[in-house]
């Protein structure tokens, strides 16, 4: 339940956004930070493993340098990627990621998710 802690979130948002800007390690579309777990729809502008591995280790870092944590896992191994086929697709998966925070009762509207792309 790492992510929430609130300084972690932002923080966890503010690598998705530099690796996507400035980086361009990907395009960005979605994402939705949530307290123990994250969702995030890209298109890869790398290996996807690279990607995966490199987020999972910078996040972990700064995570855990908040948190006053070391040499402790703070992410599991896995993760699930499903590939995005069509604009259907792609507009079922935004819409999900964006509203799981509603979905879980923590927000009434998408938008009011600090922590989540639609937030306004």
């Amino acid at each position: 339940m790492w992510l929430k802690n609130p300084a972690v979130a932002d923080a966890v948002i503010e690598i998705l956004l530099q690796a996507a800007s400035e980086f361009r390690r990907y395009d960005l579309h979605a994402y939705s930070v949530m307290a123990n777990h994250a969702h995030v729809l890209l298109t890869p502008l790398a290996c996807i493993r690279n990607i995966t591995r490199a987020l999972k280790g910078i996040t972990a870092q700064a995570g855990n340098r908040i948190l006053h944590r070391t040499g402790q896992r703070f992410w599991q191994d896995e993760s699930f990627d499903h590939w995005v086929r069509n604009e259907a697709q792609f507009v079922r998966i935004k819409k999900y990621i964006e509203n799981n925070p509603v979905k879980a009762g923590l927000v009434a509207k998408a938008e009011d998710w600090p922590w989540s792309s639609a937030f306004k």
